[in-house]
């Protein structure tokens, strides 16, 4: 069965009409809820600061109203910009996030690549690699729920978390010292794409220093709506889809690597590109087939929350059922085509 997960970032082209965002916000809610006691696996989050279309800045806070009205769902934050936030306060809302869902909440830790959002918290952006090393260390002391020297004083991070010995923490990235500081910490590594030189690297340094990990580096990333007619949702929401493509385009910085990176300058080029896919239920399920994962993000780019529901209800009611009955052999009138690589 493929892993099915639902993409949130909240982003809406018109941030300043409240009661429009509030919405926004509680669909988004609504939808893990039916998403919840739907067979979807996991709901992904993020974080940027200081954007002009109000990109989710508040993931934890928005990971704890998800699994507190949730039961099965896992949700992945990909990635918390640990440097922009306070060590201790981290650990402590982690840990009772933890403790309200256990086991269901994973956190891959990242620097960011936007110096602006460095200098909206008033934090040094020539120093984030060490403050992120200083941060994993401080959070992972602090989960042992024992006093220890903290800024010259002796503190203790209580409640601890459920999970033992830590909630799932891994290290994003794409560089040898993101490599290197997740192998000595021994944390698993998240990588963008394949980067098989820094994959190696990691479990070279994994050996060196006597750690165990893993590392999970995705094919392929495709962001993914489901429709009875794709023609129809490209032509009236394609300015969704290039509004999320755009903004990544222009956060880029020389040398950066993102999951999402488009080269189109026209709604009809990023449709080509195939990074964000509309696809029937039947084209879904053979994309699911093919490459193991369903990611859908409904709500993509300011997309109407109709629309959303609707990609969302498809797939719960068409495309994850037929994925459940071709490992049974059985059939919900949809064709069973062969896998892609």
């Amino acid at each position: 069965m493929a892993f099915s997960l639902i993409r949130y970032n909240f982003v809406s082209p018109d941030p300043t009409d409240a009661q429009a965002m509030s919405d926004r916000y509680r669909a988004g809610l609504e939808i893990a809820r039916y998403a919840d006691k739907n067979g979807f696996n996991a709901v992904s989050l993020e974080e940027h600061h200081s954007s002009p279309m109000a990109w989710c800045p508040t993931p934890l806070l928005n990971a704890a109203m998800i699994l507190s009205s949730t039961d099965n769902l896992m949700v992945t934050i990909s990635a918390l910009l640990l440097p922009l936030h306070d060590p201790i306060r981290a650990a402590e809302d982690i840990a009772v996030i933890d403790l309200v869902s256990p086991g269901r909440l994973v956190i891959v830790t990242g620097l960011g690549y936007r110096p602006v959002e460095y200098a909206a918290m008033g934090k040094d952006w020539k120093r984030r690699g060490k403050v992120l090393d200083e941060a994993l260390e401080v959070m992972l002391t602090a989960w042992k729920g024992e006093p220890f020297e903290h800024n010259g004083e002796t503190v203790q991070v209580l409640p601890m978390p459920h999970t033992r010995p830590h909630p799932m923490v891994l290290v994003g990235g794409s560089s040898p010292a993101a490599a290197r500081r997740a192998a000595r910490l021994g944390l698993p590594m998240q990588l963008p794409g394949q980067f098989g030189e820094i994959e190696a690297l990691y479990y070279a340094e994994c050996e060196r220093h006597g750690t165990q990990g893993f590392c999970i580096a995705p094919d392929n990333v495709v962001m993914l709506n489901v429709a009875e007619d794709p023609d129809r949702v490209w032509a009236e929401h394609g300015d969704c889809f290039m509004l999320e493509a755009m903004t990544y385009k222009g956060w880029q910085p020389p040398g950066q690597t993102s999951a999402v990176c488009s080269k189109a300058t026209t709604v009809e080029e990023l449709r080509a590109e195939g990074i964000y896919r509309v696809l029937t239920p039947t084209e879904a399920v053979d994309l699911a087939r093919g490459t193991g994962t369903l990611a859908l993000h409904p709500l993509v780019g300011g997309m109407p929350i109709d629309e959303a529901w609707s990609s969302v209800q498809l797939t719960a009611e068409q495309v994850l059922p037929a994925l459940a009955d071709s490992e049974t052999g059985g059939s919900h009138g949809l064709s069973q085509p062969a896998l892609r690589a």
